[in-house]
């Protein structure tokens, strides 16, 4: 663009605004898990199923939404995006089993959807490559502003109302969101091109299915009874999809991002950190709440040094970025986040919080230096009028790394728990630590095993996790190159900006 919109940085504000409901909705729901547990009478796979049918809908339908931005204007898509997720999370709090908490996750993943690839779209367009970090800097803090505060919030309202108020959270800040996009925020899409219909079902039904058979990992296994049936059908889709976007004469996914260096080894980078981080903050909700006897309130308040460290590194990664490259501050920030991981594995039943403080506090130090990094340097690669479904792509990578994590760390976690309880504890007890919890009824030694089943197990995952960062920070450093964005793509005709 030749001028900078004079709205830019109110503009990044309602963008923040869209994304902070995604970040509210999914730690104050992670913190709201034992009441709700115990309220509705929800079972293990209830659970499973209340935080993953979000994932499986909003991963699946990422790259199709994606689309619909560039084609009927991403301010639209993401209003559109905004009042679904409203309505639903308002519905919610009315749930009384866990099905219906199901079938409102399930509307909020498309409402997810819609809005996420809207927000980094809109950024990538509004901001020009000078002011860029910038923004995403701020976009990133209030992002982990939002990972901290709303546990605490979650927390403050389960102990005064009920689970059902986490989900009214989400209401006023899409209403704020909304009045604000209405106001301020220009329309922005790509030149027209025909639809293609082809790829928009088969991403949808490959992505869908890849999610699916991750998330029933633990249960059957990777080619077990009906694992076999969907990882068949993922693969044929995603194949059959790749295969069609290639051959169409209008693609809805230009896969052509992956042959620029940043755009792939941005994106798979942070895929490897996304299956790293997959679970922490679950797994230490339940350290905090189960081992060291936290309150919902005070678990959310004990993430209080990941959000303060992340906001230093967002900071200072937006100067550095500029002197050192974004390679080498994502090289430096995944080294600090892997030696965090690191640190979590000396912790046991015994160790209190400290060990987690500080570990916490490298992870965000790290996330803030590295993530931005990362995201900004694939982000600059993409043509403007493909700007949503290019982050759609993205964030669909992601999101898969992340559902992927979350599997393998879980199933690990579970495990490693069943291994390390006594062989003559109750069944139920060998389930879950809530389980065992639950079903001591005093005695302290079935306690006392149970906390340090459930610590040994935990260093077992953090270590994968250790490893799968410095993967990541390898194959950044390997892959990408600190260059200015091709000629080809500065050139691409701008997106239509209607006032």
């Amino acid at each position: 663009m030749e001028t900078r919109n004079p709205r830019r940085w109110w503009i990044l504000i309602v963008l923040c605004l869209s994304t902070l409901v995604l970040v509210v909705d999914s730690m104050a729901l992670t913190v709201a898990v034992p009441s709700m547990t115990e309220d509705i009478g929800a079972s293990a796979q209830d659970i499973q199923w209340i935080l993953d049918s979000y994932i499986l809908v909003f991963a699946g339908l990422l790259l199709t939404s994606g689309s619909l931005g560039d084609r009927f204007g991403r301010r639209k898509i993401m209003i559109i995006g905004l009042l679904l997720f409203g309505v639903a999370s308002l519905a919610a709090t009315f749930c009384a089993n866990p099905g219906e908490v199901i079938a409102a996750r399930i509307t909020m993943g498309v409402g997810g959807a819609l809005i996420m690839p809207s927000t980094l779209s809109i950024l990538i367009t509004v901001f020009d490559e000078e002011e860029r970090p910038r923004a995403m800097a701020a976009w990133g803090s209030v992002s982990m502003l939002g990972l901290v505060g709303s546990p605490v919030l979650g927390g403050v309202l389960i102990d005064h109302f009920s689970w059902h108020s986490i989900f009214f959270i989400n209401v006023p800040v899409v209403v704020l969101a909304v009045l604000a996009a209405l106001v301020l925020m220009p329309e922005s899409k790509g030149p027209w091109q025909k639809p293609d219909p082809i790829g928009a079902v088969l991403s949808a039904v490959g992505m869908t299915a890849l999610i699916w058979w991750i998330i029933e990992l633990p249960q059957h296994g990777a080619f077990g009874g009906r694992s076999a049936i969907t990882l068949v059908a993922a693969v044929i889709a995603l194949g059959g999809f790749v295969v069609w976007e290639n051959v169409t004469p209008a693609p809805m996914v230009p896969l052509v991002l992956f042959k620029h260096r940043n755009f792939s080894g941005g994106s798979l980078s942070l895929t490897l950190v996304q299956i790293g981080n997959g679970g922490l903050l679950l797994v230490l909700t339940q350290y905090l709440q189960f081992v060291l006897g936290y309150s919902p309130v005070k678990a959310g308040l004990a993430f209080v040094p990941l959000a303060v460290a992340a906001l230093i590194g967002n900071g200072a990664g937006a100067g550095l970025a500029a002197k050192i490259g974004n390679r080498f501050l994502v090289l430096g920030g995944m080294l600090v986040m892997a030696s965090s991981f690191a640190l979590l594995t000396t912790v046991s039943a015994d160790s209190g919080f400290t060990v987690p403080a500080v570990a916490l506090g490298l992870l965000g130090l790290g996330a803030g230096l590295a993530m931005p990094a990362a995201v900004g340097a694939l982000m600059g690669t993409i043509p403007a009028e493909k700007a949503g479904v290019g982050s759609a792509l993205n964030d669909t990578i992601q999101q898969a790394g992340a559902a992927l994590g979350i599997a393998i760390l879980g199933s690990l976690l579970t495990s490693g728990f069943r291994s390390e309880m006594p062989a003559d504890a109750p069944g139920q007890a060998k389930q879950s630590i809530a389980g065992a919890l639950a079903a001591a009824n005093g005695d302290t030694g079935l306690v006392r095993a149970a906390r340090e089943a459930f610590t040994a197990s935990m260093s077992t995952t953090f270590t994968i996790s250790a490893i799968g960062v410095l993967a990541a920070a390898l194959l950044a450093t390997l892959v990408m190159r600190d260059t200015k964005p091709e000629p080809a793509a500065a050139q691409a005709e701008e997106p239509e900006l209607i006032a």
